[in-house]
């Protein structure tokens, strides 16, 4: 049995062209379903349905052969035991450093000032403001980032921006770029060696894909 770790929404509908070019099609959508072991047309393959979050972790546990993660989650996971053969290309959006309008954010990196950084992206902020040589107050939060600002918790926050309508919807302005990022696929190592032949012509069938879009 093949068990691939695919969340909810955006990665999930942005797989499924992916899936079907390797010849998958789920017995049915998670956003309707409440099951989190979805099954497909293919006797040998099944989906588990968890947090964005803990892709990493169910592959590098051996808990799914295969998954998507955004190249955020990975970062802040480790990628630890887990392999990175492809990038897949989609749920594309970008980290950026935002504050609320009016905020001098140049100024206040020129002084040298402590900056506090509200983020769930801790270790990319930490890297990101480490090579400005900006001293910084990391303040962790899972949600809602764009309200620290707002409310005086933080003066920036550090967060995945795509079409930017939150920012501007609460004020906010991006004022810097941290990366690119987008949906990696993810391969656990030892299943990648037990499990040989029937994984890599998956692995192949997606990259002909992203290859493809290339060239159309």
């Amino acid at each position: 049995m093949i068990t691939i770790a695919l969340s909810k929404g955006r990665i999930f509908e942005e797989t499924l062209p992916l899936l079907a070019a390797a010849g998958i099609v789920p017995s049915e959508a998670p956003e309707s379903s409440r099951k989190l072991i979805i099954g497909t047309n293919r006797d040998d393959v099944r989906l588990i349905i968890v947090r964005a979050t803990d892709v990493p972790t169910y592959v590098q546990y051996g808990a799914a052969d295969l998954g998507v993660a955004g190249k955020d989650v990975l970062l802040e996971h480790g990628g630890a035991g887990v392999y990175q053969p492809l990038d897949l290309e989609i749920a594309k959006c970008s980290l950026m450093v935002a504050v609320q309008q009016g905020f001098d954010y140049l100024g206040a990196v020129q002084q040298g000032a402590r900056l506090r950084v509200a983020t769930k992206y801790t270790d990319c902020a930490r890297e990101h403001f480490a090579g400005k040589g900006v001293h910084i107050d990391l303040i962790k939060l899972y949600g809602s980032m764009e309200l620290a600002p707002l409310v005086g918790l933080a003066d920036c926050i550090v967060d995945l921006v795509s079409t930017g309508g939150t920012l501007k919807a609460n004020n906010l302005v991006a004022v810097e770029h941290v990366r690119d990022i987008s949906s990696r696929l993810i391969v656990n190592q030892a299943a990648l060696k037990l499990k040989h032949d029937q994984l890599q012509p998956i692995i192949d069938t997606f990259a002909a894909t992203v290859a493809a879009r290339h060239h159309s």
